[in-house]
């Protein structure tokens, strides 16, 4: 060994783990997913991401704040790009379909834990977390928001019906795509949830006209 590469190992060695964030984020995002903020202890978050109770507390606060930061990936990860389909330029039908397909396709990732992060989280969820809880129901609703104006859009253009109650059906579409995520998550398939989107579009021209006297 050089002088030189003995001074660089006696400079490195014992040095401390560099932080990942986004590798602690991933990790912690895993493990809420799994079992749901509550039966999550710190101990366990510790665990899974490799740093210590300390270095959480100083990079998200506690564990809610650790929670919060794991919602916002998901959301940035999953979230984002499925409403970008609420902006295409296409048919409505082909909108939905995508939109819903892209969500069942979420739900059954075999990388990822089956189901919802979003709609697992909130089920698990005690009266103790009220915070929390109304933190996940304004991600919810935000959504049904963007499908929503989506439908809105396609009203102005003609697309649906002038009279048609686009919030009942933004919220059908998201009962439905919960729904899925609580199949899912009870060992429904791809193929399962595909054939409940199949049965979705079957019915989607009846359901687009909600609201009108047809």
């Amino acid at each position: 060994m050089s002088i030189n590469e003995e001074v660089c190992t006696k400079k490195t060695r014992g040095r401390p783990k560099q932080f990942d964030r986004d590798r602690a984020l991933e990790s912690a995002l895993d493990l809420f997913w799994r079992h749901g903020y509550e039966s999550t202890s710190l101990a366990d978050l510790v665990e899974v991401t490799g740093a210590k109770a300390p270095t959480l507390y100083a990079e998200f606060g506690n564990k809610e704040g650790l929670f919060r930061a794991a919602v916002e990936r998901y959301l940035q990860k999953y979230t984002t790009c499925t409403n970008q389909l609420l902006e295409q330029d296409l048919p409505i039908a082909e909108i939905v379909e995508a939109y819903v397909r892209s969500s069942a396709q979420v739900f059954t990732d075999p990388d990822t834990p089956s189901g919802c992060f979003m709609v697992c989280a909130s089920a698990a969820l005690s009266s103790s977390s009220d915070e929390v809880a109304m933190m996940l129901r304004k991600k919810h609703h935000s959504q049904e928001t963007s499908l929503k104006a989506c439908f809105d859009r396609k009203v102005q253009q003609g697309e649906l019906l002038a009279k048609t109650d686009t919030g009942l059906l933004a919220k059908y579409i998201i009962c439905t795509i919960e729904g899925m995520s609580v199949q899912a998550r009870e060992g429904a398939s791809r193929d399962d949830l595909f054939r409940l989107l199949d049965a979705l579009m079957l019915v989607w021209p009846r359901l687009s006209q909600v609201g009108n006297k047809v």
